[in-house]
């Protein structure tokens, strides 16, 4: 019994410190609420961003993270900048250990609507980046155990109308975790999503502004409100640490008990 209950988790399995995360489409949102805590847990926190992370790495500066941005465009990524952008952290920090693919993109219409070049751009930006970057980071992951946490969403556990391309990318993420889990795991890196239900961010600002559009969203969410941002970070901060170290080729739903209905 005294064997078992050394083994039991402690606070310091949710300790970061020492720990190298990136978090990509950390500028704003779920990104930067994850980078926020995966620093307040102790990890150094590498960001990439689209348009600007001005404030999220002044957040970071603030809680005494050491941190870096890096700029990376999701459309246009391909095997040789993912593996650049990999190259620069693991310079610029000498390890890398945690690897939060959060980066994506939505487009609302009909599918008989949607073009090709949306299609594709949809599926590159939420399933072939996260890939890429998976596939570039691997092997500095596996060096020291490391972790790989990919954001998905609702829409990788069900369908939803008006968002095809959104949700077959995201339903590809839950496989490609999965996938990547039952691969790496003998390199010692776990692979884990969270799904999140409905958060408030700039992404959901049409259904945040449209009363009768949001009406039966907010009666269907059983803890009685969105999600914010910050809601997201402690699950995947989990996932990361130690504290989740028997843990891999899971999607976690963070859905105020939507799925459970």
């Amino acid at each position: 019994m005294s064997d078992q209950l050394s083994n039991v988790a402690s606070t310091t399995d949710f300790d970061l410190s020492g720990k190298v995360a990136i978090v990509t489409g950390a500028g704003t949102g779920i990104g930067q609420a994850i980078a926020l805590g995966l620093a307040r847990a102790g990890a150094a926190v590498a960001v990439t961003y689209r348009t600007d992370a001005t404030q999220t790495l002044t957040a970071l500066q603030t809680v005494g993270c050491r941190t870096a941005a890096y700029h990376c465009d999701m459309e246009v990524l391909d095997q040789g900048s993912a593996e650049h952008l990999i190259g620069q952290v693991r310079n610029d920090f000498d390890r890398i250990d945690i690897l939060v693919n959060n980066a994506g993109r939505i487009t609302v219409a009909p599918a008989v609507e949607l073009s090709e070049q949306q299609w594709h751009r949809e599926i590159h930006v939420n399933l072939t980046a996260t890939f890429m970057l998976s596939q570039a980071a691997v092997g500095a992951l596996a060096e020291h155990g490391g972790s790989i946490i990919n954001v998905g969403s609702l829409l990788s556990l069900q369908g939803s109308s008006m968002v095809a391309a959104y949700t077959a990318a995201k339903t590809g993420l839950a496989g490609l975790t999965r996938a990547l889990a039952l691969e790496w795991a003998p390199l010692g890196v776990r692979v884990n999503a969270v799904a999140p239900g409905y958060v408030r961010t700039a992404m959901a600002g049409r259904l945040l502004e449209d009363a009768e559009l949001r009406a039966p969203i907010d009666a269907r969410i059983p803890l009685g409100r969105w999600a914010d941002a910050d809601d997201i970070a402690g699950p995947v901060t989990f996932l990361a640490s130690n504290a989740a170290r028997y843990v891999t080729g899971v999607v976690l739903p963070v859905d105020g008990g939507w799925l459970a209905g």
